[in-house]
This record gives C-alpha cells, structure tokens and sequence, in this order.
C-alpha cells in the first residue's frame, strides 16, 4: 500500500512535467523557464505605494482643483511591465493571484490616507472598465478583478468600502494598446459614461449616478493620464467625491525620480 500511495502521489508531478514539455512555462518578467513567476519578479510588485501624479501629463484638473492624486506601486517597466502585458494580453491568467494581491495591499496601504478625508463614510471602488473586444479576448474585465481586490485592502485598513461598477464604455471606443499620447487623449474623450444599474456586482447604487459619494478609481497602468482624467470628469460630472486614483504600475518620465510612499491626502 505504501508503494502504491508513492506512486499515486507522483502522479500529479508527472502531469505537470509533461503539460511544461507540450507547453513550457516562463516568468513573464524575465523569461526564466518552468516557473509562473520567479521570486524576483514578483518582488519588484512588493515595493511601497507612491504618489506619482507629478510624472503622469494629462491629469491637471481645469476647474482649479489640484490634479487627480495617483497611487501606484512600480514602474511600468522591465519585468513589471512583463507581468502586467503577459496577464492582459497573452492568456497568463495564473497571474491574476499576484496582481489581486498586490492591489489589496495597495488598498490597505492607502487607507489611513483616504480615512482622513473620508471618516467614516463609504468609499466605492471602480475599474475602469475593458472595452466589449478586450473582455471577450482576456475571458473577463481583468481591471474590475483589481478593483474588486483594492476595495478589500481598503476594508482591512479600516473603511467601509466596496467595488462598484460605476463606469461603463460607450460604444465605438477602440483600446488604448499602441496609441500614442495624443490618440490615447482623443480616444477617451467621451468614451466613458455612468452605468444606469450596478445591480449583480455588490449592493446596486440609489439613482444613476454616485452623486455626493466618494469614489476610488482602479486602473492597472497609468499611461498619460487620458483615461483616469475621462474616468475622474466622469465622475465629478455626476456629484461623486473623487478621491484619486489607484494603479499597479506607472509609466516613468524620462528621467524618473522616485516621489514619497505616501504623499498627503487629497484635498476635498
């Protein structure tokens, strides 16, 4: 008997080596082979949450307020970048544990920050959300896994917060992979509009809109800016309380200087 339980229990190793020989495994980030991702990759997604705003072109408000505060854990660059295009784009679901991970300890990094604005009150939680085409191709909304994972970091820091699907994409917008910052600026302009019912994704909203509600946005990477200044004139449009923005990764500036973990709170 003993013989055989050995024996059974080299059965799922040797399913998992021939699946590597049909199809080899290796670490988005750096190429390494037979491992999903290797130890340091995943570490560069350990550092703390910055602030980033300054780097990001496009998220000054016009109507006087400071621009769109940004909170964001690596550059989205070398293997994070790896990860992030690997889980999007080339079917690396098996990354989708590390990415949430890493946007619920985002989440509670940052919410000693946002309970100082907040108190006691709510904060809900959207993705900005994939276009039709991108969902069907990823098999989900990746983004609102993000966010879904963000609004728990935030409840293990101490606020009372949920995901919402409050953004949704109008028809006709293309992605923004391989548009440069112009066409990226064009593109969002008015491609995204406020769900009429967020009913089946967490308790539906009262009313259309979030008005007088505070709002956390989740992206997974902050480019020019484009999409969260759409997402945050969205939102402010309709009455909601923007509180900034949470990314996984930013793209750096030129010359890239590394701002504070955690800058002050955003101003109401």
């Amino acid at each position: 008997m003993d013989g055989v339980a050995r024996m059974l229990g080299l059965v799922p190793q040797a399913v998992r080596d021939v699946t590597r020989l049909v199809l080899p495994v290796e670490c988005p980030g750096c190429g390494e082979l037979d491992v999903l991702v290797c130890p340091a990759c995943a570490a560069v997604l350990s550092a703390p949450v910055r602030r980033c705003e300054p780097d990001v072109p496009r998220l000054d408000r016009m109507d006087g307020r400071p621009a769109l505060p940004v909170w964001t854990v690596a550059r989205y660059a070398g293997p994070t970048r790896g990860l992030v295009v690997g889980w999007k784009d080339h079917g690396r679901a098996d990354l989708t544990r590390l990415l949430a991970a890493t946007a619920r300890r985002a989440g509670r990094e940052i919410a000693p920050v946002l309970g100082a604005v907040v108190g006691t009150s709510e904060v809900l939680v959207t993705g900005i959300p994939s276009s039709p085409g991108a969902r069907r191709r990823r098999g989900a909304d990746l983004v609102r896994l993000l966010a879904s994972a963000a609004a728990t970091g935030l409840v293990d820091g101490g606020l009372s917060a949920r995901a919402v699907p409050v953004l949704v994409r109008r028809r006709g917008d293309r992605d923004q992979v391989g548009l440069g910052a112009r066409a990226r600026g064009r593109n969002t302009a008015g491609s995204l509009r406020l769900r009429t019912s967020s009913a089946g994704h967490g308790a539906p909203l009262r009313g259309p809109a979030p008005a007088g509600r505070w709002c956390l946005i989740v992206d997974d990477v902050v480019t020019t800016g484009s999409t969260l200044a759409a997402a945050d004139g969205v939102l402010s449009g309709s009455g909601a309380l923007v509180l900034g923005a949470l990314v996984i990764a930013a793209t750096p500036p030129p010359s890239f200087t590394r701002g504070p973990l955690l800058a002050s709170a955003p101003e109401d």
